[in-house]
């Protein structure tokens, strides 16, 4: 091989390496590029407790699950728990985007927190559906219940029990956590109904969606109030019902109590006569809303299709909802409820402690 033919042969080596190199970074950069594009398969959960309310296992992380699958074969969920701690959930929050998830259903644990975090998502193209209380920050979408409307039933629920002698009652409210805003709606419906239909509401605290603490906060009100000091409470949700109810109990004062979520301790308790009423909000359809809005974000589709109304945070206006009608629980319509609904069987109900309540209430 002469020296030019040498040059030639050379050169067309290195032309020829250059461009694998390229080809190799291009293909590298292709990769790359894919993962700053985000994972356009999955959609983020994130559910606020555990601890209070039986429902976010049980319901509302399956309904949603299958939802999505339904829609979408080959998206997939990636689900975490906040366990109660706001903390938590905005690390949960945090590695959802860092793993490159572009949809993120928020059951925010504190409502009142999320406004930045809902912000820097935003600003990554991570679209947020506010589930069941609405979350502060630029959400994309909203699904959950006409909230105002649930404290106006749990009100009107009170009012039934305590019969036609109601205007001469004292009530006893424990409401839930002020740092969610769904607490605020459930007071300020329940108010509304309650407020020149009742004697007065002579004692008002806080239980922080905590059975522990509402159970404190009743021991407290018997303590200011004495035993005949109140003839009706009102519980925001069905896990305090029960510790105020337990309260009452050892203390030898029966009342109406009534709560809300529709928890099979809460139907048992109703069939047994310890607990006036329930509020359900049927947990498939708000899942199945919340799917659908997760999954329409996810393929560029217009929400407004499932979000009919609209609602404003304390940040932001006109983000598009899908709001759900509640409904009142009581002994006498738990078969056309609940029950009609596959919520649950009466065999889930009916347990042996049950069994005669429920014979004599007519589920069998």
């Amino acid at each position: 091989m002469n020296a030019t033919t040498r040059r030639a042969v050379i050169a067309t080596a290195a032309v020829s390496m250059a461009l694998s190199l390229a080809a190799c970074g291009k293909a590298g950069g292709d990769k790359k590029d894919s993962a700053a594009s985000g994972d356009t398969k999955s959609i983020g959960l994130l559910l606020p407790e555990n601890a209070s309310s039986t429902r976010y296992e049980s319901f509302d992380k399956p309904f949603i699950e299958a939802k999505v699958k339904a829609l979408c074969a080959d998206c997939k969920v990636l689900y975490n728990n906040a366990e109660g701690s706001a903390a938590k959930q905005k690390q949960q929050f945090d590695t959802l985007i860092a793993q490159g998830v572009k949809v993120i259903v928020l059951d925010a644990f504190d409502a009142t927190s999320t406004e930045g975090w809902v912000k820097e998502a935003a600003a990554k193209g991570v679209k947020v559906v506010a589930y069941d209380r609405l979350a502060t920050g630029p959400v994309a979408a909203y699904a959950s219940f006409d909230n105002e409307k649930v404290g106006e039933l749990q009100g009107q629920a009170m009012l039934d029990a305590l019969g036609p002698q109601a205007s001469n009652d004292n009530i006893v409210m424990i409401n839930g956590d002020d740092a969610d805003p769904n607490a605020g709606q459930f007071k300020a419906g329940a108010h509304k109904v309650l407020d020149g239909k009742v004697k007065k509401v002579v004692y008002e605290q806080s239980g922080e969606w905590k059975p522990t603490v509402a159970g404190q906060k009743i021991g407290a009100a018997i303590t200011q109030l004495g035993k005949d000091g109140f003839q009706g409470v009102y519980s925001a949700n069905d896990g305090m019902a029960g510790a105020i109810i337990t309260q009452l109990q050892n203390a030898g004062i029966k009342v109406p109590v009534g709560g809300q979520d529709a928890g099979l301790d809460a139907i048992q308790r109703i069939v047994n006569g310890d607990q006036a009423y329930t509020i359900y909000k049927a947990y498939k359809p708000l899942a199945d809303s919340a799917a659908e809005l997760a999954v329409d974000l996810l393929q560029g589709k217009d929400v407004k299709t499932v979000a009919t109304a609209s609602v404003d945070s304390a940040t932001d206006k006109g983000i598009p909802a899908k709001l759900l009608d509640p409904k009142v629980v009581t002994k006498a319509n738990i078969q056309d409820t609940v029950i009609a609904d596959g919520l649950y069987k009466v065999s889930d109900i009916c347990t042996a402690d049950y069994a005669a309540a429920c014979a004599a209430a007519g589920l069998k």
